[in-house]
């Protein structure tokens, strides 16, 4: 049976982009007689004190056994068939853990789904973001016997240093994500929603004079759910907080009548997967999306959901999906086949199958 070792950061289940990209294909995968162990190095209890202000002396720590795990993983990678590297194998600038695992001789496979050359560093750890180099991503790909990227505009930069690439994008498992018939309230209420991570909470607050104007202009017949590891709180808006939960994720976004997800125009946006969008639309839920990058790759304005760019144009295309619940539903049944024919885990799981038997040949 041959092995396959994932490198990556965080335990199973904690990260979005190791659920969405390798997680949730890993049970196909088994049933075809791959097996599959996954080498991490942040536990539950070193996520509270690693993603908070302060707690130098025990990030220290963390960073000190977190050296001696990955060692441990660099030295038993000879032993599976293949290495999967997602995003990184180490927190820091260094490459010396990719480095290694390259001399292995086990074929290597890099996979990224954001624009992780650019420099990204969370609030709690801004004080060691001297430790970071992001262009470690290039000597990444460049070491990598093959490269998989979200988006093609994660692709075309790893071309500039690597030739084996391909775009898987980030898909949504519609046995999961499963519809249910459209929210009929007695009040007519419509509830706009978005999810995400309070880092990607910034985004969020960019749309927040379009929906205070449109909590102005109806009043209670509109709410607004948000879904997150931490709670909004925003005066003068009337906002439902529900703490994300993968157990529960699908049945949190059944309650939204439309998906919004509003981003910045600049190359980290670009470098984005659109999973926010697609996860709506796999609840067959309306959405309106930033007009940028892969978002206008996903959403054909007007056929399966609505892009927008400026705040007037948010504000017009949020007024129609309110207002007419017929074109809710026909979008939404749009955006679900859209997910269904090419952002599904059904659609893609044979792809990594093809590929990963493609690379033991090759060993």
């Amino acid at each position: 049976m041959p092995r396959i070792l994932f490198v990556a950061a965080h335990r199973p289940g904690r990260s979005p982009s190791q659920r969405y990209r390798f997680e949730q294909f890993v049970p196909y995968w088994e049933q075809h007689g791959y097996s599959v162990e996954y080498a991490w190095i942040i536990s539950a209890e070193d996520d509270e004190l690693f993603y908070s202000p302060g707690n130098l002396t025990a990030k220290a720590r963390i960073y000190l056994k977190s050296l001696k795990l990955r060692a441990e993983h660099v030295r038993r990678a000879a032993e599976f068939d293949l290495v999967v590297v997602q995003r990184e194998a180490f927190m820091t600038g260094s490459i010396r853990f990719e480095k290694a695992l390259s001399r292995t001789g086990t074929p290597v496979i890099y996979d990224f789904d954001d624009a992780i050359w650019q420099m990204d560093v969370s609030d709690a750890n801004r004080s060691l973001k001297w430790l970071k180099a992001p262009g470690k991503t290039a000597k990444i790909i460049r070491m990598a016997d093959h490269v998989i990227a979200g988006n093609e505009y994660l692709a075309d930069h790893a071309r500039k240093y690597n030739p084996s690439v391909e775009v898987i994008p980030t898909v949504v498992d519609t046995e999961l994500y499963v519809p249910g018939p459209p929210n009929v309230r007695s009040d007519g209420t419509v509830i706009i929603g978005w999810t995400g991570s309070y880092t990607s909470m910034a985004h969020l607050r960019t749309a927040l004079p379009v929906l205070k104007a449109l909590q102005a202009e109806h009043g209670d017949r509109i709410g607004f759910r948000m879904i997150s590891d931490r709670d909004m709180e925003e005066p003068g808006l009337r906002v439902e907080n529900v703490r994300w939960n993968a157990a529960t994720e699908a049945q949190d976004l059944a309650a939204m009548d439309i998906g919004i997800m509003p981003l910045p125009d600049n190359e980290w946006s670009r470098g984005k997967c659109g999973f926010k969008g697609l996860q709506y639309m796999g609840m067959a839920k309306p959405v309106v999306l930033t007009r940028v990058g892969v978002n206008t790759t996903i959403v054909h304005d007007g056929v399966n959901g609505f892009l927008a760019s400026t705040d007037d144009e948010w504000r017009e295309k949020l007024n129609k999906l309110i207002a007419d619940a017929e074109l809710r539903q026909r979008l939404g049944a749009a955006a679900r086949r859209t997910v269904e024919e090419k952002y599904s885990v059904i659609a893609w799981r044979d792809r990594y199958l093809e590929l990963f038997n493609q690379m033991l040949r090759r060993k």
